[in-house]
C-alpha cells in the first residue's frame, strides 16, 4: 500500500482581517470565518482521500492575538483525524511562536509535533518493505536569522525521507527572512520531499528531490490574490511520488483589468465589466470570488469615473449582486481623457490643465515634499497597528505619497469639469 499526505502550511486560524475595503458585512463576515472553513474542507480531504497523514508545516495560528476559542476548535477538527486513524505532523513556525496558546493545547496522541531539533519518526512501511520517516524543526522564537538545515539529520539509509521546514528561502518579496536556505541546499541534504511553509504562494522549486513550498489554502486579502490550495502526495510502494494540487480556498481574491478605451456610453462601460466579472467567476474554482476592479484605457467617460465614484460604485456592486458568489473588493480607476490628436481642434482647458499638472506638479520635488509632509502627519494620528499595515517601512511612505499625489489631481480636475447634468444611463 502507498503513502499519502496531505501537505499545507500558514492558515493562520482566525487572522483578524487585514482589508480596509471590505466595508460589506457579509463579506467581512466570509473572510472573518474563511481560514476555519478552509481547515474543516482540508480535514474534508484528509478524510475523503483516505490519506495516512495530514503535514503542517507551520503557522497554523496567527501570533499573538490566537485565542483558546482558536486552539480548541483546532483540537477538535484534529480529533477528527485522528478518529479515522490519519497521522498529523505539525512543525511550528514564527506565528506559532508568538503564540501564547501553542504550548499549551493538548493535541491528540496521533498529532506529532516536532521540536528544536530534527529526529527521524517512521510514518508507514510499504509494501515492498521500505520504510518512510518524517523528519522536521520548529521554530524556537519568533526569529529564526539563520538557517535551520544543520538541526536535521541525514537521510534514514533506504528510506523514504520527508522533511518539513518552515522558510523563507533565498529571500522572498513581502516576507522577513526567516529561517534562510537555497533550493540547492535542500536538495543535496538527501531527501525526497520538502515540506516547506511560510511563503503564502504555491510552488514546486524542485522535482529531483521535490521542494514544494505549500503556499497557504486560504489568502486574507488582494495581496494573497489566486485560488489556495493544499498538495496531495502519494508514495508509491517503490518509493516513486506523485503530487496532485488540490483547490482549498473558501474565497478567493483576484484583480481583474477592464480596458474600456473608446467607450464612450456609461451602459457599455458596465456591459463591459459585467462581461469581465462573469468571465473570472467562471475561471475561479471558489465558492467567493472578492474582486479588486481596475478601470483603464482612454475613453471620453474617464472625468465622469472619477467623479461620480459613488455612483459607480453601486453600479458595479449591483452587477455583481447577480452573479453567484461575486463580491467587490475595491473599484480603482485608472483611466484618462482621450488626447485631441489634431492640433487645429480646440483643447479642454481641464484637459490642458490635468496635461500641465502630469507633466510638471507631479514630478516637481516641492510638491513631492509637502505631499510625503502630509502624509507623516496623517500617519502619527493613526494607531499604530493601523499605521504599521499601511506604511511599515520608509520605502511604503514613499509610494504611499506617490499613490496619493497621483490620485488626488485627477480626483480634484474631474469635479472641475463639469457635467452634472449629464444622463448617466
Amino acid at each position: 500500500m502507498p503513502f499519502r499526505f496531505v501537505h499545507t502550511a500558514d492558515l493562520h486560524l482566525d487572522s483578524p482581517l487585514r482589508s480596509l475595503a471590505l466595508r460589506n458585512a457579509e463579506l467581512a463576515e466570509i473572510v472573518r470565518g474563511a481560514s476555519r472553513r478552509a481547515l474543516v474542507k482540508i480535514v474534508d480531504l484528509c478524510l475523503a482521500e483516505k490519506v495516512d497523514a495530514l503535514l503542517i508545516a507551520g503557522d497554523l495560528y496567527d501570533g499573538s492575538q490566537t485565542s483558546m476559542n482558536t486552539a480548541l476548535f483546532l483540537a477538535q477538527e484534529l480529533r477528527r483525524l485522528h478518529d479515522a486513524g490519519v497521522r498529523v505532523f505539525l512543525i511550528r513556525g514564527n506565528h506559532d511562536a508568538q503564540s501564547t496558546v501553542t504550548k499549551e493545547l493538548t493535541l491528540p496522541a496521533s498529532a506529532h509535533v516536532f521540536k528544536g531539533k530534527a529526529k527521524a519518526v517512521l510514518a508507514k512501511t510499504l509494501a515492498s518493505g521500505r520504510d518512510v520517516y518524517l523528519h522536521g524543526v520548529s521554530f524556537e522564537n519568533t526569529h529564526a536569522p539563520e538557517s535551520l538545515l544543520p538541526a536535521f539529520q541525514a537521510p534514514v539509509p533506504g528510506a523514504v525521507n520527508i522533511g518539513m521546514l518552515h522558510t523563507s528561502l533565498a529571500g522572498a518579496s513581502g516576507h522577513d527572512p526567516y529561517a534562510p536556505c537555497s533550493v540547492a541546499d535542500l536538495v543535496a541534504h538527501g531527501f525526497d520531499y520538502w515540506a516547506l511553509g511560510h511563503i503564502h504562494q504555491r510552488q514546486v522549486y524542485a522535482t529531483a528531490p521535490f521542494v514544494v513550498m505549500a503556499g497557504m489554502p486560504q489568502g486574507r486579502d488582494v495581496n494573497e490574490a489566486g485560488v489556495k490550495g493544499v498538495t496531495l502526495v502519494t508514495v508509491d510502494d517503490d518509493g516513486r511520488l506523485g503530487l496532485a494540487d488540490r483547490p482549498i480556498a473558501i474565497a478567493s481574491f483576484e484583480r481583474t483589468l477592464v480596458d474600456i478605451s473608446d467607450l464612450s456610453e456609461w451602459r457599455d462601460m458596465l456591459d463591459a465589466v459585467r462581461h469581465a466579472l462573469l468571465r473570472i467567476c467562471a475561471d475561479v474554482a471558489s465558492d467567493n470570488v472578492i474582486v479588486r476592479l481596475t478601470l483603464t484605457g482612454a475613453t471620453p467617460l474617464a472625468w465622469r469615473l472619477r467623479r461620480d465614484t459613488d455612483l459607480l460604485r453601486a453600479e458595479i456592486e449591483n452587477i455583481a449582486s447577480g452573479i453567484a458568489g461575486c463580491w467587490i473588493e475595491k473599484v480603482e480607476i485608472t483611466c484618462r481623457a482621450p488626447r485631441a490628436e489634431n492640433a487645429g481642434l480646440a483643447v479642454d482647458p481641464v484637459e490642458e490643465l490635468a496635461a500641465l499638472v502630469e507633466a510638471d506638479v507631479l514630478p516637481a520635488h516641492g510638491f513631492r515634499q509637502e505631499v510625503r509632509a502630509a502624509v507623516d502627519d496623517l500617519l502619527q494620528q493613526l494607531p499604530p497597528d493601523l499605521r504599521q499595515a499601511l506604511a511599515p517601512d520608509e520605502d511604503a511612505v514613499e509610494r504611499l505619497a506617490y499613490e496619493i499625489g497621483a490620485s488626488g489631481g485627477p480626483e480634484v480636475l474631474a469635479h472641475l469639469h463639469g457635467g452634472a447634468g449629464e444622463d448617466l444611463s
